[in-house]
């Protein structure tokens, strides 16, 4: 286990700042979008063990990030669950059988049932601790039980959200049910990862902004909490981040048991450090997009390091690397965390 990674979520000492980089496998690593080529579709290379090692281990060997994040994808859980998923080109993941009413909740797969058929996740990670280096630590990774919710109530991404949403306010009871049966299967899911071998977990709420802050503890926040107390009850040795994006309006709002907060690139480090920073390591939170400048890039990583200082903090992007940035500019940002957190 890497022992500088671990030791930064929890907020102990150490020599310098780790950096990691969130869906660092991602679409910008040619050698990335060589193995998905030869996977066929994106759907078969999270189903792949070998392959999913392989795109896991790409930027640790090439970028120099301390931590490797797992490949694989949120959807994989109501996928698993019982519903009909695929990947459209030029489109992204589609449900073809979105929930609509308690009959259609019904026919899903719940509890340990559905988590036991990832198995392909749990043979990838075991594959990734036998090559990982040893002072690199892995991440495992769940979406949150309101993002997944969305996809699987609108049937694919949105902008509007207004059929989940209008389930939110007419129908909130079914809204519950389906927020609580995939919070059951989230929690088995990460725990048998951490059987498998994982190091870290992340909960990422992708879809946090969508909801109005008043409403965000009920449909979002305290099931992710649910899953992180279950977790830490079980696991206390594993670190937990939570990664909601889009919250800076919630922030006096923020409780529960977990480790790191991943700070989005819409949120002022100052504003998260000032409400945050005496109660949890602080993660993130460049602008992706300052990727495409090696200048951007310096100045930014600066900024956080003076705004941070020697508090507790873990280099990231605010979000996702984009897919045509540079290799040599993603390259350039870990290289510059390392020099200014090394320097201080």
């Amino acid at each position: 286990m890497s022992k500088i990674f671990v030791d930064a979520c929890f907020g102990k000492e150490t020599p310098y700042t780790p950096v990691w980089m969130m869906r660092q496998a991602g679409r910008y690593l040619p050698e990335y979008m060589k193995v998905r080529a030869e996977a066929g579709n994106f759907l078969n290379l999270c189903h792949d063990p070998k392959k999913a090692c392989e795109v896991t281990l790409q930027p640790v060997d090439i970028v120099g990030v301390d931590a490797a994040i797992l490949f694989s994808d949120i959807l994989v859980i109501p996928d698993e669950m019982g519903m009909d998923l695929e990947f459209i080109k030029g489109e992204g993941p589609k449900f073809n059988d979105p929930i609509k009413d308690e009959s259609e909740l019904e026919r899903l797969i719940g509890g340990d049932e559905a988590a036991s058929k990832l198995t392909y996740v749990y043979e990838t990670i075991k594959l990734i601790k036998e090559q990982l280096a040893e002072d690199k630590a892995l991440i495992g990774f769940t979406g949150a039980p309101w993002t997944l919710a969305t996809y699987m109530i609108e049937g694919q991404g949105t902008k509007t959200y207004n059929i989940c949403k209008k389930m939110m306010y007419s129908n909130p009871e079914l809204l519950h049910k389906i927020l609580a049966k995939v919070t059951e299967v989230v929690k088995l899911y990460m725990e048998k990862q951490i059987e498998a071998g994982i190091d870290v977990v992340q909960i990422f709420d992708s879809w946090a902004a969508a909801i109005e802050p008043s409403k965000y503890d009920e449909f979002s926040w305290k099931y992710m909490v649910e899953i992180a107390d279950y977790l830490k009850a079980k696991y206390p040795h594993i670190p937990i981040i939570m990664f909601p994006k889009g919250i800076p309006s919630f922030l006096d709002s923020v409780y529960g048991n977990f480790d790191v907060f991943g700070v989005d690139w819409s949120t002022p480090m100052t504003l998260a450090k000032e409400k945050l920073g005496d109660r949890y390591v602080l993660q993130g939170n460049m602008e992706p997009c300052r990727l495409y400048s090696k200048e951007a890039t310096t100045t930014s990583v600066e900024e956080i390091q003076n705004i941070m200082g020697t508090s507790r903090h873990i280099f990231n992007l605010g979000h996702g690397i984009l897919p045509d940035v540079p290799v040599e500019n993603a390259k350039h940002f870990v290289s510059e965390c390392q020099r200014v957190s090394r320097k201080s």
